[in-house]
């Protein structure tokens, strides 16, 4: 199949029985859900840039499987260019949306499960890597958008997984069969799992002997007997319910998503499953995972992070302060931080190297680095945002006031007069546009899209603390130690 176009992409989606719920019911149109259409339309754009020849050397890449053409989010890493145009990428389609396109955790799930198979046949001799093999060419082949699963609900986290009150707040195997396995529990916070046509399950934490039953991974289809999803909600999602609210929506076309995804009970088949009980690797694929998915925001976060710097300077334009030269120097702020975290995933990418499975992995200590910056830069990033813009951001009256015929005025003037009147931009700028860049601002420093840009680059790939345990970890503090020794002259 050659690579599917966004409207395939988009009809292919119908053609699966996913069970989404939100607000407490089934919602059996998903796909044209004016709640969930803005996600569906980021993921598509990963297939419509696909289609573009200019940008062919980015989002498509020959397979190192098969030799055919594919989307270079199903792809194996195979160097450090492929590392670096990953970033690129991502950032390009960041530019695009101004949102999550979604389909980064399934490409850093295959790469860290490809790698981690590898090397669990190799002691076991048992044969995930070749189930591996054969999904992953399936995917590729039909170019498919597949959700990467890790993040349980934990219960109490001070227990492992094993000695938790419910057994399902880790999802774990609950009956093994000689065809397969039968898994129960939940996955949180899963970015893009409704948009999703299959997913691959990996262990969250790492885990010893007891834990075996949770030392589970594999790949499940969306609508997997036994398999459903309840929709997150996000600050300000139900204005896209409103009629006649796409300015105040912010961002109309674009947006993220998160589910909760539940297992009851459903079944896998042998041959998708890439981790049965060998619970000392469950640590590995956590840590490679983590570091392609730290990297990542290296270049997503910061694709977004162009499209707010542009919003602050149109509203500083569209205020009549863009000469101001303190409002040209919080512009020069918000660029540095936002190329800071670019450096940072071009610089762990570059310093990648192979793994014993033969594909790439970036330098896990500067994807550490990269992640731990994310976690503040987007946030100083908007507060900068908030600053050049104004209040008007926050306090503006709503689309319908601006557009309402009730006369209000002694001289006849309507809602809509009153509004366009008191709220107009500079000469030469309409009402209109300033409107709009002040909604955009705010969906994007407070609303929808602060998902993403804000609360998901604090917790998404694990939170601060933990880029900070793996820095200490990667940081060869005894290492550096010596070196001052040498240099001192102690002995």
């Amino acid at each position: 199949m050659a690579l599917m176009t966004p409207q395939e992409y988009i009809e292919s989606l119908r053609k699966l029985k996913t069970r989404v719920y939100m607000f407490g019911e089934e919602i059996k149109n998903w796909v044209d859900h004016p709640m969930i259409r803005p996600s569906i339309n980021c993921v598509a754009m990963t297939y419509a840039l696909a289609q573009d020849p200019q940008y062919a050397d980015l989002m498509t890449v020959k397979s190192s499987l098969t030799g055919r053409t594919v989307n270079r989010f199903t792809h194996l890493h195979q160097s450090t260019e492929d590392l670096i145009n990953k970033v690129k990428m991502q950032r390009l389609l960041g530019q695009k949306t101004a949102s999550c396109f979604q389909r980064c955790v399934g490409m850093d799930a295959f790469n860290a499960v490809f790698s981690s198979t590898y090397e669990i046949d190799e002691k076991y001799g048992t044969h995930y890597h070749e189930n591996f093999k054969n999904f992953i060419t399936m995917v590729q082949d039909n170019d498919l958008t597949v959700d990467g699963a890790m993040t349980d609900p934990k219960g109490d986290r001070s227990k492992a997984p094993s000695a938790q009150a419910d057994p399902d707040m880790y999802v774990h195997v609950v009956e093994r069969r000689p065809d397969g396995i039968v898994v129960s529990g939940a996955k949180c916070h899963q970015t893009g799992s409704i948009n999703s046509h299959w997913h691959i399950f990996m262990p969250t934490i790492s885990m010893g002997e007891a834990d075996k039953d949770w030392a589970v991974s594999f790949a499940c289809p969306t609508d997997a007997e036994g398999m459903y999803m309840i929709y997150g909600r996000q600050s300000c999602d139900t204005r896209k319910l409103e009629e006649g609210a796409s300015i105040d929506v912010g961002n109309a076309k674009f947006g993220g998503q998160e589910a909760l995804v539940v297992l009851d009970h459903v079944f896998i088949p042998n041959e998708y499953i890439f981790l049965n009980g060998e619970y000392e690797f469950a640590g590995m694929i956590v840590e490679r995972f983590a570091g392609y998915h730290r990297q990542s925001y290296g270049g997503c976060k910061v694709g977004v992070g162009d499209v707010v710097i542009g919003a602050t300077a149109l509203a500083a334009e569209y205020n009549g302060v863009e000469k101001a030269s303190a409002v040209k120097d919080k512009l020069i702020e918000m660029t540095h931080l936002n190329e800071t975290l670019y450096c940072c995933g071009i610089a762990c990418s570059s310093q990648g190297f192979k793994t014993k499975a033969g594909n790439y992995q970036i330098d896990l200590l500067l994807a550490n680095v990269c992640k731990q910056n994310v976690t503040r830069f987007p946030y100083e990033i908007v507060r900068l945002a908030e600053d050049v813009a104004g209040g008007l951001m926050v306090t503006m009256p709503s689309q319908k006031d601006f557009e309402s015929d009730t006369v209000v005025g002694r001289n006849g003037e309507t809602i809509g007069d009153i509004c366009n009147k008191f709220f107009a931009a500079r000469e030469g700028v309409s009402t209109e546009d300033r409107q709009r860049i002040m909604r955009f601002l705010e969906n994007m420093c407070l609303g929808a899209a602060a998902v993403g840009y804000r609360t998901e680059s604090m917790h998404g790939a694990g939170s601060p603390q933990a880029q900070r345990i793996m820095i200490a970890r990667q940081g060869n503090i005894q290492g550096k130690k010596q070196l001052a020794k040498d240099i001192a002259g102690i002995k």
